[in-house]
């Protein structure tokens, strides 16, 4: 996958001390993680970043990029895409990548372009809060897991989940890639 970014540099993750290239959808990673620990009180550990899913479908395989995953101590509680533009658009990726993530369901699903966000709640498909504010605090994670039983879909559902991610996600960095981008 080639990257359409203008690149600025390096930069430093805020999260792991690690040199990244900079870019302007990395600095906007990076302000989102500064504001899940300085504004929502997560530990720096409990947010797992840049994490890549592995899809296959069809005899044919993508991945899926997932720019945060946050827990609550040793659950996982939300999946955050950070996507620039429209956030409308990539509620249902969130939501698809939220329940297939792993075994169970993540309680909660974020899209951001870091200036606005939709949170959704995972099981039902709703969104339960709009804006950055929204976002569950490290204070109120345990009350959202506790209120709500760990979704787990059957494998015919995780088949229809996997096909919309893959849809949404991967056959748009192609068609990207291969047609629309090349250029750019």
């Amino acid at each position: 996958m080639r990257t359409h970014h203008l690149i600025l540099g390096k930069t430093t993750d805020f999260l792991t001390g690690q040199s990244l290239v900079d870019t302007h959808d990395e600095r906007r990673r990076q302000q989102l993680a500064r504001f899940l620990v300085e504004e929502k009180g997560y530990a720096k550990n409990e947010i797992q970043a840049r994490q890549q899913m592995q899809l296959e479908l069809d005899k044919k395989s993508g991945q899926v990029f997932v720019d945060f995953v946050v827990h609550a101590g040793d659950n996982p509680l939300m999946l955050i895409l950070y996507r620039p533009g429209s956030i409308v658009s990539r509620r249902r990726t969130a939501v698809a990548a939220a329940r297939i993530f792993y075994d169970k369901a993540i309680a909660r699903a974020v899209v951001t372009n870091a200036e606005d966000a939709e949170i959704i709640d995972t099981a039902t498909g709703r969104v339960t809060g709009t804006g950055l504010e929204a976002i569950v605090s490290r204070s109120d994670a345990v009350r959202v897991l506790e209120s709500q039983e760990p979704l787990v879909l059957s494998a015919q559902r995780r088949q229809k989940e996997k096909q919309i991610l893959f849809a949404m996600e991967v056959l748009t960095q192609r068609e990207c890639d291969e047609y629309t981008c090349q250029n750019i």
